[in-house]
């Protein structure tokens, strides 16, 4: 790496400066007659960028355009945003949550953010324990997994199911079924790890190091960005031959990455074109920061359904990024980050009485179908269990649709069940969807979850 200036913060007068200069956030519905737009200036400090795309993208807002500015002491952002429909942020309190995260007293009590009940090796959430979950992907090794802690009398609370070049990786919040309380007794938690273990490695593979891991969270991450930690730890960007994944995704939609030096300035750019999607940047931005990149300018538009995307990068110790091996992983890794989210095909929404052996049911009825699930999302409001499930025929052919005809017989009549093809674009959002009767306008985006249960 080349070297290039970079100025020290002293971690003391960084403090100071917050609180005499605390960060700003502007929610407007005039400028734009399209879209709302968002401004926040604050002073710098690293991963900020990060911070405020992931509230924004937890409201499952779409950013349109973007341009950062982060050289020097000062953070100023502009962001232009819609909603899932392309409509302006009119409600407000959807307005006043974005001023206040965003502002003084969402900086200030972000970071001393605690949760309570916290044990060595288990990571409680409130009322739920965490458990992580990464291994070598096979079709009904969701069922399996669900199985075991339904046997083992837990119930999933929420979960987050990613797949990706054979991979699995899954975050699930689950509590004892008796008490509804995080799991204490190390026991019955060692038997339930165990046991997952065991499914884990229920397949042939090389390097039996990679072929399965099980822990408990040892500390509170964002659910997306710590799938994303998780399959970048476990390299899942260095895939080799021809995958599941890459039958799904069409040459139209391999993202085209380049980077760049820009010497005079001493940064690279990084330069992303690919297909549009709900939470591109996150996933981008939130890449570049645990690969240890900081962020000092940025450009992003979208034209329909494409997206450009411009990074003027720095490495944490401010070198640029010098030779062609470096360049080389950061491309993977950020082309890995882009298609771990996408899952196109048919998504299947489900509404039901939350219980303990609902997720085994429902994912074993799935498999009998022969459906392979890509990527799930399962959440708990109240008593009613809501789960999505991206699906595809397992041997990687287009789901029949007598097979869903199938599904909606054997579990319509006990949970409220609605298919979707999975938009392949931002303007896909714009059309209005039909869902069956009685089915709950709900967002069906898990970035947050307990932030939001537990507010």
């Amino acid at each position: 790496m080349a070297n290039a200036y970079w100025p020290y913060f002293d971690p003391e007068y960084e403090s100071l400066s917050l609180r005499i200069n605390p960060p700003r956030a502007s929610v407007d519905n005039s400028s734009c007659p399209e879209c709302t737009v968002v401004k926040v200036d604050s002073v710098n400090k690293p991963g900020i960028l990060l911070e405020v795309v992931q509230v924004l993208s937890d409201l499952d807002l779409i950013i349109t355009k973007a341009y950062i500015s982060s050289d020097g002491g000062w953070f100023m952002d502009v962001f232009h945003v819609i909603d899932q429909q392309g409509k302006k942020i009119t409600d407000g309190k959807t307005i006043d949550y974005i001023e206040k995260a965003l502002g003084p007293k969402g900086h200030i009590t972000a970071g001393a953010k605690t949760w309570p009940s916290k044990q060595v090796g288990v990571h409680s959430v409130g009322d739920h324990t965490a458990i992580e979950l990464i291994g070598r992907d096979r079709p009904g090794l969701l069922s399996e997994i669900s199985a075991v802690l339904a046997n083992l009398r837990f119930n999933v609370a929420a979960a987050e199911v990613w797949t990706h070049n054979r991979r699995i990786a899954c975050v699930l919040y689950v509590n004892d079924d008796t008490t509804c309380r995080a799991v204490g007794d190390q026991t019955r938690l060692s038997l339930m790890e165990e046991q997952l273990k065991n499914i884990l490695r229920g397949c042939d593979d090389e390097d039996s190091e990679k072929v399965a891991r099980t822990s408990f969270s040892m500390g509170f991450t964002h659910v997306d960005r710590r799938l994303h930690q998780m399959l970048f730890a476990d390299r899942d960007y260095e895939g080799g031959g021809v995958t599941a994944d890459q039958v799904d995704h069409t040459p139209s939609f391999k993202p085209e990455i380049t980077v760049e030096r820009l010497e005079d300035k001493g940064y690279s750019v990084v330069n992303v074109k690919c297909r549009d999607r709900a939470k591109l940047m996150f996933d981008i931005v939130c890449t570049l920061t645990d690969m240890q990149y900081v962020v000092f300018h940025a450009a992003i538009s979208s034209d329909g359904p494409h997206a450009s995307q411009e990074y003027y990068i720095r490495h944490m110790d401010g070198c640029i990024l010098d030779t062609e091996g470096e360049k080389e992983r950061v491309i993977k890794c950020l082309e890995a980050a882009i298609r771990r989210r996408v899952s196109e095909g048919l998504s299947l929404e489900l509404c039901a009485k939350d219980r303990v052996g609902l997720l085994s049911e429902v994912t074993r009825i799935l498999r009998e179908n022969g459906l392979s699930v890509t990527r799930a999302g399962v959440s708990t409001v109240g008593e009613q269990a809501v789960n999505v499930f991206y699906v595809r025929d397992a041997s990687g052919n287009p789901v029949d649709m007598k097979t869903i005809e199938a599904l909606r017989k054997e579990i319509g009549h006990t949970m409220l069940f609605n298919v979707k093809k999975v938009p392949a674009s931002r303007s896909a959002y714009k059309e209005p969807e039909a869902s069956i009767a009685g089915w709950p306008k709900t967002s069906f985006f898990f970035g947050n979850l307990f932030e939001r249960f537990l507010a």
